[in-house]
């Protein structure tokens, strides 16, 4: 076997460097079935994933081939800010300077949170010659996700497996994004049947890789360990890990005091608090306080190294990010005030850009 392609003729696709010894491949119609898969951490994967050339493959490529870098954005929690990241990176690639074209695309199916991230909900897609048509944040920022198509937010998506690959493969094969410099993919938590789909799809297009979002406690960093050893097994490399809501982080002169009696009743002190501040340490009102939420060791880092993923840095938790994301709001955007999150995302989303410039 030579870079994962095996050379025994009845094998047949890729064999996974973490896989079992007789591994029948990822294209062979026993794979993750075969009595030698039991006890593979790839079973479940391979078990599931399309096997056979695709026959919608060559056009996905070829519509996908008008997208220079193509960077999709992974948890393996929900509720880790992943959607919140996704949408920040791409107004910031998009944003007056960078002189580039993006696209964001939503294949969270059943919770597509992208338009309210926007400020585009309520939107319709409409249908060219040229296929779908994403709908514009500004000129050169396209999004496309289901929830432009469903006549009402509130509406469940109630989908099995095969029709959520079909929608997938709409997606890449019929919208027409036309040139892009950055395609930016928000993917659901986990690694179900989205994602299977969307890495043989892209698969074959160069994928730049993946950035994963987690939050700083264990119960979240279990799901992201599968995550990354995910990635390894459908050949996708990871750009680095993000440990979102590290701390919550905010200025001082916009927290809120009370004061709790015996009995527990609350009493907002916020004026007399600001007062004192002001009267007699007036410096620390232009500083930030910080407070860790989950308390635990060295989080994503220690993981990030131990797993040999890159690391790309801390995002505390910010309600100024908070609300420009409930708003439909880039974070980076003048007036925003999300001093204490922009710098920190500005200093990951460097990072991810040099990453895919070396490459």
């Amino acid at each position: 076997m030579e870079n994962g392609i095996a050379s025994d003729p009845n094998v047949k696709g890729e064999v996974p460097e973490n896989a079992n010894e007789n591994c029948p491949g990822t294209e062979s119609e026993a794979a993750g079935k075969a009595a030698s898969c039991e006890g593979c951490p790839n079973q479940e994967v391979c078990a599931t994933a399309p096997k056979g050339p695709d026959p919608d493959l060559p056009a996905i490529a070829d519509r996908m081939s008008s997208v220079k870098h193509k960077i999709v954005v992974l948890s393996g929690k929900g509720g880790v800010g992943k959607s919140t990241f996704s949408t920040q990176l791409a107004f910031a690639l998009a944003s007056p300077g960078q002189d580039k074209q993006v696209g964001l695309l939503d294949i969270d199916l059943c919770g597509p949170s992208i338009p309210r991230m926007v400020g585009l909900e309520g939107q319709e897609i409409h249908q060219s010659n040229l296929g779908w048509s994403p709908v514009y944040v500004e000129d050169n920022l396209a999004v496309m996700s289901i929830g432009f198509l469903l006549p009402n937010s509130d509406n469940p998506v109630i989908w099995r497996g095969p029709r959520k690959n079909g929608l997938i493969k709409q997606f890449l094969r019929d919208v027409y994004w036309g040139d892009l410099d950055y395609l930016v993919v928000d993917t659901p938590p986990g690694t179900s049947d989205e994602h299977i789909s969307i890495m043989q799809y892209l698969g074959a297009t160069n994928v730049d890789g993946a950035v994963i979002v987690t939050t700083p406690q264990e119960v979240s960093l279990i799901d992201v360990r599968k995550e990354i050893n995910f990635c390894k097994t459908v050949g996708i490399p990871v750009l680095g890990v993000v440990e979102n809501m590290s701390g919550l982080q905010q200025k001082v002169d916009s927290l809120r005091f009370k004061a709790v009696g015996d009995d527990g009743e609350e009493k907002d002190v916020t004026e007399y608090a600001v007062g004192e501040i002001s009267k007699h340490a007036p410096h620390l009102l232009s500083m930030f306080a910080h407070m860790e939420v989950f308390h635990v060791g060295d989080g994503a880092e220690k993981m990030a190294r131990d797993m040999k993923v890159p690391f790309l840095g801390r995002v505390p938790m910010d309600p100024k990010l908070g609300k420009a994301a409930e708003e439909g709001r880039s974070c980076f955007a003048d007036g925003s005030d999300c001093t204490a999150s922009a710098v920190a995302l500005q200093r990951i989303i460097k990072k991810i850009v040099q990453r895919i410039d070396k490459k």
